[in-house]
């Protein structure tokens, strides 16, 4: 699986993405991920890739013909392109379990007051929000994206089970509650079920409602 994220602050990503399981996936080979600077495809020599807004109005927009350049040059046959605003589409387990099928997927981190709106109507293939509330940027939930697409690469997890059980599996059902030693902390109890050894009453317990 490839990732490229194109970004107009690639520094931000440097530490999220050098450890823990995403980190492993790169090093397996297993996951491509690349950070592009939406300035290297300005046109101007102040790498320019935002304007005032026509119509009016506080702050600054985004440019289309900027960021077509960048996506035209990442993309390939089978590429999805998303874009991240607050408008899109809420993202959950479902639509990550969907892309992380795709071989190619670029991500778009919007910034400032927000981006053309040609960018969703002819470039962007899908518009995602990880939230119904503003953040400064798109990459943030870009990080979210992919550490959530690349945990269901085959082969990135050690113990493929642990998918099945996640906090959301792709029926979108909640994980049951977990609990370790101590037995007993001040006062507060394992559940009897759970030190039972009653593997069939413990899945019955496990699989209710939470």
């Amino acid at each position: 699986m490839k990732i490229d994220i194109v970004t107009i602050f690639p520094e931000m990503f440097k530490g999220p993405f050098e450890e823990s399981i995403v980190k492993r996936a790169k090093d397996k080979g297993l996951v491509e991920i690349k950070i592009h600077n939406l300035r290297d495809w300005a046109s101007d020599n102040r790498r320019t890739v935002d304007s005032s807004p026509y119509g009016g109005g506080a702050g600054m927009v985004m440019r289309v013909d900027v960021i077509d350049r960048a996506v035209s040059a990442l993309k390939v046959k089978g590429s999805r392109v998303v874009l991240l605003d607050t408008r899109g589409q809420v993202f959950n387990q479902q639509k990550a379990k969907e892309l992380s099928q795709i071989k190619q997927i670029i991500l778009i981190a919007g910034h400032y007051e927000g981006i053309d709106h040609r960018v969703y109507e002819h470039i962007a293939d899908e518009v995602i929000s990880i939230g119904e509330f503003v953040l400064t940027g798109g990459e943030l939930p870009a990080m979210v994206v992919v550490d959530s697409l690349v945990r269901l690469v085959p082969g990135v997890l050690g113990n493929q089970e642990s998918l099945a059980e996640e906090s959301y599996n792709e029926e979108g059902v909640l994980e049951y509650p977990q609990y370790t030693r101590p037995e007993e902390y001040r006062g507060w109890r394992v559940p009897e079920i759970l030190l039972s050894g009653n593997h069939k009453k413990i899945k019955d317990w496990r699989e209710r409602d939470y």
